[in-house]
C-alpha cells in the first residue's frame, strides 16, 4: 500500500468519526463552517475571513465657547454668557451663526448668535487670558483699569516682532511685559532654562509659581466691553433699511448743520445713536448709494453704520452709540483735566488707524476733523461720518466755495481741495494734521484769530500755524508734515499710525535669565 491510499484512508476514517456528532440535516462541521461539498478534500479548503463590522457614523459637533454676555435683540436671537458653551448648527453666513446653547441661561434653545462673540472650544482664542489684537498701550490700559488685581495677566502679539507673543503682567500698579519665544520643537518659554509644550502649560506653571517673573500670575484680564456685532441682527445684517417704528428717540446728545444726532433704542432692546437729517439736506437716492458703500466698511477705529431710514423724512441714520459725545467736546470738557500727553497721543494714533484702514479701501473721508470722531469708554476713539460729505457737498450748492460764512470746513481744509476741488487721501492727510492740533490744544478752534477768508489767502504764501504750546516738537513736526503743500509729500495714514502707536513704545524685553525682569 503507497502513501496516497493510506491518506485517502484516514480522511475517509475521519469524516465517518465526524458524522457520528452530526444532528439530522445540518451542513455544518464542528466549527460550525459549511461542510465541503461531496468529492472535495475539506482540509485542502481555506477558511474564509469573517467580515468585520461596518463602523457606526461619526456625528461631527462644532462647540464653541462664549467669550462675551450676548442679550438677544430679537426673537429670533440667542441670550448667553461668557464662559457658556454652545453647538455650532448653520454658519452659512459669516457674521451670525444659527446655534444651540448647550450650558447657561439659553440651554437646549437654538438661536442666532454673533460669531465674533464666541471661540472654539479647546482652541488658544477660548482662553480669557488671550488677547491676540492687543497693542501695548491698550494692555497696559486694560490692566490697570479697575477690577484687576495684583498678577492679573494677558498673552497678546508682539508688536514689534510679527509672529511672536508678548506676556502682560500687573506688578504693584504697574505693568511689566515679557517676550514669549518659541523653539524650533514649537515649545515656548519665558526663560530658556525652562520650556513649556503649549501656552496653557506655560500659564499654568506661572499661576503656581513666579519663577523669575515680577509675579505669579493671578487671574485673567478684565475683558473690557464686547466688540460690536455686525449689523443689529441677523435679519438686519444685509438689509438696512428698517422700519422708522422700531427706533425710539430718547436723548438728544447734540446738533449740527445737518441735523441732529439722539441716543435712541432699537427694537426696545439695543442702544444706538440716531442722526436725523433736517428735510432737503441730501437727495435719499445719492445717500443710499453712499450708504451700500459705508455698511462694508468694518473696522475696529470706525463708526459702524448698522441701518437707515429714507423712506419718508427726516432721514435717519442708525449707528453705534458712543457715549461720550464727539472728541471736540470731549477734549475742551477736559481741558487737560485728566488727559495727558499720552492719552493725546493715543486718541491720534486712533484716528489714524481708522483711516489708515479707509486709506486701504481707497475711500475717501473728506470731512475729518474732531467733531467727526467720537468717544466712547477709556478714551476709545472711532472716526464717524465717513462718507456724508460727499453727499452733502454737492457742487452746485456751492459749498465748495471759500469765503466767509459758508458750509464749507475751510479751516481743515487742504489748498488744493479749496481751490481745484480735488479731494484725494491726501486731502484727508492735511485734515488730519489739524485734527492733531485740535487734540493737543483741548479742542482750540484751528488758525486762532484768523478768519476762512485769511487762511484761504495766507495759505499758498506758506503760512502754517505755530506749535501748540506743550505739544512735543516731533509731534508738530508730523503735523507740519501733514501740510506739505505738495500732497504727494504728505505721509501715507499707516506711517502716522504706526508713528504715533511707537512714539511711546519700547523694546519689549527678551528674558534669558528668569531671574531678570522689569
Amino acid at each position: 500500500m503507497d502513501f496516497a491510499e493510506i491518506r485517502g484512508r484516514l480522511a475517509t476514517c475521519w469524516q465517518g468519526f465526524l458524522a457520528c456528532f452530526k444532528k439530522p440535516g445540518d451542513t455544518t462541521d464542528l466549527g460550525g463552517r459549511p461542510a465541503p461539498s461531496p468529492g472535495t478534500n475539506k482540509l485542502a479548503q481555506p477558511s474564509e475571513p469573517r467580515p468585520l463590522p461596518k463602523p457606526l457614523p461619526v456625528e461631527v459637533r462644532d462647540y464653541y465657547v462664549a467669550l462675551y454676555d450676548y442679550s438677544a435683540r430679537t426673537g429670533e436671537d440667542l441670550s448667553f454668557n461668557a464662559g457658556d458653551t454652545l453647538e455650532a448648527l448653520n454658519k452659512s453666513t459669516d457674521e451670525w451663526w444659527f446655534a444651540k446653547a448647550l450650558t447657561g441661561i439659553s440651554a437646549s434653545k437654538t438661536g442666532y448668535i454673533p460669531a465674533n462673540y464666541v471661540a472654539p472650544v479647546e482652541s488658544i482664542n477660548a482662553e480669557p487670558w488671550y488677547f491676540p489684537n492687543t497693542k501695548r498701550l491698550d494692555a497696559e490700559k486694560m490692566l490697570l483699569a479697575e477690577g484687576n488685581q495684583q498678577g492679573a495677566f494677558l498673552i497678546r502679539n508682539c508688536e514689534s516682532q510679527k509672529g511672536e507673543l508678548s506676556l502682560s503682567v500687573l506688578d504693584d500698579g504697574k505693568v511689566k511685559h515679557y517676550k514669549l519665544k518659541k523653539r524650533e520643537n514649537g515649545h515656548y518659554f519665558v526663560s530658556k532654562t525652562r520650556t513649556f509644550q503649549t501656552l496653557k502649560e506655560l500659564v499654568n506653571h506661572y499661576t503656581v509659581e513666579a519663577d523669575g517673573l515680577c509675579s505669579r500670575l493671578g487671574e485673567p484680564c478684565k475683558k473690557m466691553e464686547a466688540p460690536q456685532t455686525y449689523g443689529l441682527s441677523y435679519n438686519t445684517a444685509d438689509q438696512w433699511e428698517i422700519d422708522r417704528s422700531s427706533v425710539q428717540l430718547l436723548k438728544k446728545l447734540g446738533a449740527g448743520q445737518f441735523g441732529e444726532v439722539f441716543e435712541g433704542l432699537w427694537n426696545h432692546t439695543t442702544a444706538v445713536a440716531v442722526k436725523t437729517l433736517k428735510p432737503g439736506t441730501m437727495d435719499p437716492e445719492d445717500f443710499l448709494r453712499e450708504a451700500q458703500i459705508m455698511k462694508k466698511l468694518r473696522h475696529p477705529k470706525l463708526i459702524q453704520l448698522y441701518a437707515v431710514c429714507t423712506l419718508e423724512e427726516p432721514i435717519y441714520i442708525i449707528t453705534e452709540l458712543m457715549n461720550n459725545g464727539s472728541l471736540l467736546e470731549y477734549l475742551q470738557k477736559d481741558k487737560g483735566s485728566t488727559l495727558r500727553i499720552h492719552d493725546q497721543i493715543e486718541m491720534a494714533a486712533q484716528v489714524a488707524s481708522g483711516m489708515a484702514f479707509l486709506e486701504l479701501q481707497n475711500y475717501i473721508h473728506r470731512d475729518l476733523a474732531a467733531r467727526n470722531v467720537l468717544v466712547g469708554e477709556n478714551n476709545v476713539c472711532k472716526v464717524a461720518d465717513f462718507g456724508l460729505a460727499r453727499v452733502f457737498m454737492k457742487e452746485n450748492d456751492n459749498v465748495y466755495e471759500a469765503k466767509e460764512g459758508t458750509k464749507f470746513p475751510v479751516k481743515w481744509t487742504a489748498p488744493e481741495a479749496i481751490h481745484d476741488n480735488k479731494f484725494t487721501i491726501k486731502s484727508d492727510v492735511w485734515s488730519f494734521g489739524i485734527l492733531l492740533y485740535e487734540i493737543m490744544t483741548f479742542g482750540q478752534m484751528p488758525y486762532p484769530g484768523m478768519t476762512n477768508y485769511q487762511v484761504v489767502q495766507k495759505l499758498p504764501m506758506g503760512y502754517r500755524m505755530s506749535c501748540p504750546p506743550s505739544c512735543p516738537k516731533v509731534l508738530y513736526e508730523t503735523m507740519m508734515d501733514c501740510w506739505k503743500e505738495n500732497e504727494q509729500e504728505r505721509p501715507t495714514f499707516e506711517t502716522l499710525q504706526w508713528k504715533l502707536e511707537d512714539y511711546f513704545d519700547m523694546d519689549v524685553t527678551s528674558y534669558d535669565d528668569a531671574t531678570r525682569y522689569h
